[in-house]
């Protein structure tokens, strides 16, 4: 099974503390990271996702300053747990340049991530340039077309199951409430195919009528 890797801001539900600038004042958990093109008080859900389905696999949720490389190797070892628990394994990772390291590399026997602009030069290996095109291999390319996809379940998450309104604060009760969009989604998945309406899945007002 082929899995995606990325991170998405969630906005903490504080102030910045005025004695440091890069931590919460009412949430102490929470720290400045880049939020698009600026940088906000939050924290960052990791998530690994299903491609086939659109569906989220594992999440590690950690303060927004934290690097995605950190806590890879942790999200792909709860993906693998996930699958195995399913009957599937883990055949190809899929990421943007963030991840690019060795380590994460090597930790599926097909990975599809872009070597940054320092990394194996004058060889051809997939890149992305400033216009986010991507160059290289052919079936990389094909294979990393498709990691957009993963913002398909960052929308559902954040804009039909509430994950875009945070209003409680600490590490584990945003990760508790992140969970629970999740949960949601990962149901409403599963009650559209139980009922026939697979055409239902991501539409959560279909089971509140």
């Amino acid at each position: 099974m082929d899995a995606v890797l990325d991170a998405s801001f969630l906005r903490a539900w504080s102030t910045r503390s005025p004695e440091d600038n890069q931590t919460g004042l009412s949430d102490q958990d929470a720290r400045v990271g880049r939020s698009g093109r600026s940088f906000e008080l939050g924290y960052k859900l990791h998530t690994s996702v299903d491609l086939r389905r659109i569906l989220p696999l594992a999440n590690v949720l950690a303060p927004a300053n934290e690097n995605e490389k950190r806590h890879a190797p942790s999200l792909v070892e709860r993906t693998r747990w996930v699958l195995g628990r399913a009957g599937a394994r883990l055949r190809c990772l899929i990421g943007d340049s963030q991840y690019s390291s060795r380590r994460i590399r090597a930790l599926a026997e097909r990975v599809v991530i872009p070597y940054m602009s320092n990394q194996m030069r004058g060889e051809d290996v997939l890149r992305v340039d400033r216009r986010f095109r991507a160059h290289g291999p052919m079936g990389e390319v094909a294979s990393y077309h498709r990691r957009p996809l993963v913002e398909s379940a960052y929308s559902f998450l954040k804009d039909q199951y509430g994950l875009r309104v945070n209003n409680v604060r600490g590490l584990v009760n945003v990760g508790v409430y992140a969970l629970l969009s999740v949960l949601c989604h990962v149901f409403n998945r599963e009650a559209a195919e139980i009922v026939g309406r697979p055409d239902k899945a991501v539409s959560p007002t279909f089971f509140n009528t």
